[in-house]
Parts: C-alpha cells; sequence; structure tokens
C-alpha cells in the first residue's frame, strides 16, 4: 500500500531524547523525594508528559504538584537537550524516503510541547522537512493516547487518516495512531522495553533499525 501521508512522533523515533530529558527528571524528582533509577524513570514517564503523571509525583514526594517545579523542570530538560540531543540513526535517510514516497506530505506530530520540538528538530537538522508541519499534542484538546494530533497532521495535509502511515515508539503514542484510524509502524530498537505493548497497542509493523524505513516503503 501506497500512504498518502506519512506522520512521525519525535521524541524516540525523529531524536534520541528520551535518556536526556528523563535523566534531568530523574535528578529533579530525587530532589523532591521519589529517587528512582533512570531505567525506572524511563517505565514511568516516557510516552506520557510529566503533568499527566502529577498524582504519581504527588503520591511519591508527598507534596502538591508545583507548577514553579514544572517550569524549572523545562528550562534545564531544554538546556540539556541543545546541549546534547542526536538525531536517531538513520531518521535522515528515513524522512527523506518519507518525503519521496508521499511527494512531500510528511508532519512531525508529537505529544511533546512545541518548543521541545522544534528545539530538537533544529538541533538535529531536521526542522526544514517538517516546516509548517509540526503539531504539538500541547497544542490539541486532548493529547496521545487520544488520536487529536494525528488527525489535526492528516487535515492539514489533507489526507483521509486512512490512507496515513504513523511512525512510533511507545504503546502510547500506537494508541493514538490507531485511534486516528492510520496504520502504525512502530520503531522498536533492540533495548526498547516496549516490544509486545506495541503489538498490544495496534502497532502492525515493528522495526529494530531506522535505517530500514526506507526499504520498508519501497516495498509498501
Amino acid at each position: 500500500m501506497k500512504f498518502d501521508a506519512i506522520l512521525f512522533d519525535c521524541d524516540g523515533v525523529l531524536v534520541d531524547s528520551e535518556p536526556i530529558t528523563c535523566g534531568v527528571l530523574r535528578d529533579m524528582l530525587e530532589e523532591i523525594g521519589w529517587s528512582l533509577t533512570l531505567a525506572g524513570c524511563m517505565q514511568q514517564f516516557v510516552g506520557k508528559t510529566v503533568r499527566e503523571e502529577r498524582e504519581a509525583i504527588e503520591r511519591q514526594t508527598g507534596r502538591p504538584f508545583d507548577e514553579d517545579w514544572l517550569q524549572r523542570f523545562y528550562l534545564r530538560r531544554n538546556a540539556a537537550l541543545d546541549a546534547g540531543v542526536l538525531a536517531v540513526a538513520g531518521a535522515h535517510d528515513a524522512v527523506g524516503a518519507a518525503g519521496a514516497h508521499t511527494d512531500g506530505r510528511i508532519a512531525c506530530a508529537s505529544g511533546a510541547d512545541r518548543f521541545k520540538v522544534e528545539l530538537q528538530l533544529g538541533r538535529v537538522g531536521l526542522i526544514g522537512p517538517f516546516a509548517g508541519r509540526i503539531f504539538s499534542g500541547h497544542e490539541m484538546p486532548r493529547s496521545k493516547p487520544a488520536p487529536d494530533v494525528y488527525l489535526a497532521a492528516a487535515r492539514h495535509l489533507q489526507a483521509p487518516p486512512a490512507r496515513c502511515l504513523v511512525i512510533e515508539d511507545t504503546p502510547t503514542g500506537t494508541l493514538a495512531g490507531v485511534a486516528a484510524g492510520a496504520t502504525v509502524w512502530a520503531y522498536c530498537p533492540p533495548l526498547s522495553p516496549h516490544g509486545p505493548a506495541l503489538r498490544q497497542a495496534g502497532a502492525c509493523r515493528l522495526f529494530d533499525d531506522m535505517a530500514q524505513l526506507p526499504v520498508l516503503l519501497a516495498a509498501a
């Protein structure tokens, strides 16, 4: 099946940001009383917003969720990403192949805030292919696992969701793509803990190397 549009998640799909973001978050949670390993922090928070985990943070720290603390997290997170985020290996070629497959009808549809998405894509040299086609779950009525951000991207590209391919790496995002009515292929690198959960969420294909995506699209 040739797809009319291809919609990419950002974190973990285009940029290898999750260890950096969760490293900052782990440190800041420990400062207020919740000790986690990096792996434990990633298990708890990857695919979700910090605000969505408000109840867990309040329960584990014994403190009310603090908006000032959240803003400090954003500042420290952004500085760390700006200093060190890298593209997922093979992401540039994958984006190029997606653009060729769809005559340029590609978008980045992330659950993260727009500033973070644009900072990261700019830092790794991927903002150009997505210029004018970046969508943030923070700007939607509902974020992932609701389908809103993927539906907004499909509408902008004038592509029926059923003719769209979503590239995701988390169960939360996969649920969002499936709920939108799109086909979901899940990027699941060897150390990902999400393999079975991605299948359960509705991903119809898993692949473990972003360099495989151009080959898979050529055969679609």
